[in-house]
Order: structure tokens, then C-alpha cells, then sequence
């Protein structure tokens, strides 16, 4: 479900032909014993949790069963409704689109008038570069950010950038994020959900919000972004606070850059605890995704670890994978303020805790990450913006020369074609071709 929406903006992007995108829709929350129940939070966590002894194999069955009754994206702020939430933004689909709920009347309406509304922009000859335009780009990284998104959104929006032809650094994120207000706290940085922010208002809601800060654009449905602003309401101001009321001072996602990471990493700060936004730990090496799941799941893990997972980035992976098991499992095992996780690949719109990913160069790429030691101290300052290993320039130089590529994992077919290919995460994770 996360790629989806980012694959069609790239490909409308690209075509430039009168389009509009309908989104399924969120899936409504489970229910167990009076409790709503997310995807992430409540089935994932709860492995490592059973691993700990803490439930039984019976419950974590019946948890599965409940966390999701239908069809739909998962319930919380994860990347494809985020996705979804900034596709509105942008202009590409029709007002209230993103939080309708799947299979509801609502959202058939909506596909309804989608498709006239496409007619509609063929009949006008009204494509989509004229809407995907700095001012659309720079509104959806502003309502990113007050929502508290996923991180994942970094490198789809510049990927469809780079296709829209818009030039949209990594920098611009942070630059956004210092400004602009998180006034959401959806899972999995807060409790509220999608069904939550669609009966508060919607976009339109947090587009009123965020008027002041936004820039005017046009949109697929014949209005403006002030103009939908101006006629939205707001309907619950806890799921959407005022500006001046925020969960927090700045926006979801901060990144940072340092001796681990020269050309960026990114981390969903609404999701991390004050106690762990500066933390220094020693790491422990993992070269997969798997050897880190197997050593967390062992207990191998300790308080004041910071677990390096590499070669899992956008040539490493090949693909760039979500590093949402180990992300959890931490969470499950009890460990999410005590111990870090940082890695050249990214993760789930539902992981939570200070997850530091995209680091880029790769160690594929033969970037600083590859050069980490087991026992090396690694030096995490979100408030600074600053990720560093505490070690000398000329060592970390020393090691760095004697860095090699990894043996490729794939060699034959489209993977293959793409680890040889493919930018740096900083750039998107777009081809070089």
C-alpha cells in the first residue's frame, strides 16, 4: 500500500496527462476487549512481547484476528496514508479524499466524481505539471510536517519531484520542520487515528490551519488551496490543534547530517521521547536486517546499544527495505528509550522510537556507515541535528580506505539492473539513467 500512491504521482508526473488519484482510503480500527487496535502498534510489538513472555502465543492469534476488520490502508499516520494526506495537499485529488474511509458511500462518491473531474481536465487540457508545481511540493513537505508523517514521504516526494521536474532538496525538509508546528499526534507518535483526523476535518481542516503558512496553488478540483482552506472546518481542536497549542514546537521529521551521514539521515522526531533525542551508545554491527532481528530477539541487545543495520540501502538492499521488525521488536522488548537503531535503509510509517534511517552515503556505497566498529560510540543529537562516531577524521579516513563494496546480493534481472543504477537516498533513490 505505501508504494502505490508515490508510483502513480511519479508516473502522472512523467506522462504529464490529465489526471486525478483516488486513494482507497484508511481501513477503520480493530476492536479487542473495549480497546482500538492498530496494525503496527498492536500486532507487530506484540511478537517481541511474547517473546519476553509477556502474552501468550493464543493472544498475540486473537490480536492478529481484531487488529484489522477489512479492507484499506493500516489505521495511523503510516506512509500510505500520509501519502494520501499530501497527494490532497498537492492538488491531485479531489477535497476530503485522502482521510475518507474505504468502502464507505463517501469514498464511492468521491471516485465518482473523479472520474467526471478527469473528463473535465481533458476537455481543459489542464495537466498535471501545472499543479505539481514548487508551490505544491513546498505546501505537501508543510502539511508533512504538521501532521508528524512518515519518514518514507522524504524520499517519495523527491523522487516525484525529480519526475515533476521540480528541483526539491533534502534540505528544504528541515529547513520546513523548523518553522512549522507538529499539531497532530496520529499513531504511531500519538493515539489519535485516520478515522480520528477525517471526522476532525479532514485535510481541508489542516490546510485551515495552516493557511498562514501555505502557498496558493491550483488544484484538480477547480478551486484553490485557499479557497478550500477558507470553506473547510475544523471539528475537534485536540485531533487538530491551533497553532499556538501544538504537541510540538517543530515538525515531525528533522534531518540530520554529520561525520555518519555528510549528505543527510532522517528521523520521525514526533515519534522519539525527549529522554532520547541526545543519546550516545555503542554499536553493535548488524550487515542485514535479519542478523539484527535474529540478536534482538536473543535478547543480544542491551540499554545504551545504538544497532547499526547496513547494507540495506537503496544498492545495498537492493531496494531499501523497512527496517519495521527490528524497529518494533525493539519497542516490544521494552528497549525503545534505551536503545537506538540507525541504518542506510528505512522504515515503516508505523515504526516509532529514535530510529535514524536514509543514511547516506550507503556502505554499499562504501559511505561512513560502512566503516563502524562493534564498541564504536555513535553520538545522536536530533535537537543539534548532528549523527557522528567518535572517532578521528584520519581513522575513520583510515577506515574508509579499506572499504570494499559488498558482493552484490541479486545479479541477474531488474533488481540487479536497479543496485547498479540507483541514487543515493538523499536524491530520492531515483535511477541514474
Amino acid at each position: 500500500c505505501d508504494k502505490i500512491t508515490p508510483g502513480m504521482l511519479m508516473a502522472v508526473a512523467r506522462l504529464n496527462i490529465p489526471s486525478v488519484v483516488v486513494t482507497a482510503g484508511p481501513m477503520v480500527t480493530g476492536r479487542l476487549r473495549g480497546k482500538r487496535l492498530s496494525l503496527v502498534r498492536d500486532t507487530f510489538e506484540a511478537v517481541a512481547k511474547a517473546k519476553k513472555g509477556e502474552i501468550s502465543k493464543k493472544e498475540i492469534e486473537t490480536i492478529e484476528m481484531c487488529a484489522c476488520p477489512g479492507s484499506g490502508s493500516c489505521q495511523g499516520l503510516y506512509t500510505a496514508n500520509t501519502m494520501a494526506c499530501l497527494t490532497e495537499t498537492m492538488g491531485m485529488s479531489l477535497t476530503g479524499c485522502a482521510t475518507s474511509m474505504v468502502a464507505l458511500a463517501k469514498k464511492e462518491r468521491i471516485a465518482f466524481e473523479s472520474g467526471k473531474r478527469a473528463v473535465y481536465l481533458v476537455q481543459k487540457d489542464i495537466k498535471p505539471r501545472s499543479i505539481m508545481n514548487k508551490n505544491a511540493f513546498y505546501n505537501a513537505v508543510t502539511v508533512d510536517m504538521a501532521l508528524g508523517g512518515s519518514s518514507n514521504t522524504v524520499l517519495h516526494l523527491l523522487a516525484i519531484a525529480n519526475d515533476a521536474g521540480v528541483d526539491l532538496p533534502l534540505s528544504v525538509f528541515d529547513e520546513i520542520s523548523k518553522t512549522t508546528p507538529n499539531i497532530c499526534s496520529l499513531e504511531p507518535s500519538g493515539n489519535f487515528y485516520m478515522e480520528d483526523l477525517e471526522y476532525a476535518g479532514g485535510i481541508p481542516a489542516v490546510l485551515k490551519r495552516l493557511k498562514e503558512r501555505l502557498k496558493n496553488n491550483p488544484t484538480v478540483n477547480a478551486k484553490s488551496i485557499y479557497a478550500i482552506a477558507d470553506e473547510a472546518e475544523i471539528f475537534d481542536n485536540d485531533v487538530i490543534r491551533p497553532l499556538d497549542k501544538p504537541y510540538h514546537k517543530e515538525g515531525g521529521i528533522a534531518v540530520l547530517y554529520g561525520n555518519l551521514a555528510p549528505s543527510g539521515a532522517v528521523v520521525k522526531q514526533a515519534a522519539v521521547s525527549e529522554k532520547m533525542k541526545v543519546f550516545s551508545g555503542k554499536a553493535i554491527c548488524f550487515n542485514s536486517e535479519e542478523e539484527a532481528m535474529k540478536a534482538i530477539l536473543n535478547g543480544e541487545i542491551h540499554k545504551g546499544h545504538v544497532v547499526v543495520i547496513r547494507y540495506e540501502g537503496p544498492a545495498g538492499g537492493p531496494g531499501m527495505r523497512e527496517m519495521l521488525s527490528p524497529t518494533s521488536a525493539i519497542v516490544g522488548m521494552g528497549l525503545s528509550d534505551d536503545v537506538a537503531l540507525i541504518t542506510d535503509g528505512r522504515f515503516s510509517g508505523g515504526t516509532r522510537g529514535p530510529c535514524i534511517g536514509h543514511i547516506s552515503p550507503e556502505a554499499q556505497g562504501c559511505g561512513p556507515i560502512a566503516a563502524i566498529h562493534d564498541g564504536d560510540l555513535i553520538k545522536i543529537d536530533i535537537l543539534r541535528r548532528k549523527l557522528d562516531i567518535a572517532i578521528s577524521d584520519k581513522e575513520l579516513q583510515e577506515r574508509l580506505s579499506k572499504c570494499k563494496p559488498h558482493k552484490p546480493k541479486i545479479t541477474t534481472g531488474y533488481l540487479s539492473r536497479y543496485a547498479r543504477l540507483v541514487s543515493s537516498a538523499d536524491k530520492g533513490a531515483i535511477l541514474n539513467c
